[in-house]
């Protein structure tokens, strides 16, 4: 594929040496997609769990909303990264649909 950048509004060629740098690029992105959706998954899991604290602090939590808690804090153990797309998937509405952030 050839690729072109912009110099002085005109359209030039990527030189030998700017494709590689650009390939190298792309492969890291690519080689580090698991770990940013991993960060992903974790940012929303101590949303989900800080939205929940103060069932615990209140001190009558009931064993479904203890079980929904393990269940976010065993996300990275019960989830590989061939999951992650489910776990982040949305609906139309930007909702995320994998039933594991549903709270009880």
């Amino acid at each position: 594929m050839t690729r072109y950048k912009m110099m002085n509004n005109v359209k030039v060629q990527f030189t030998a040496e700017e494709e590689s740098e650009r390939d190298a690029h792309e492969k890291a992105w690519n080689d580090k997609k698991g770990e940013r959706l991993l960060a992903e998954i974790k940012q929303i899991r101590l949303q989900k769990l800080q939205e929940t604290d103060w069932w615990v602090l209140r001190g009558d939590i009931t064993d479904e909303q203890k079980l929904y808690r393990k269940n976010l804090r065993d996300i990275p153990t019960n989830y590989n990264s061939s999951k992650y797309n489910e776990l982040l998937a949305r609906d139309s509405n930007g909702n995320l649909t994998h039933s594991v952030w549903s709270k009880p």
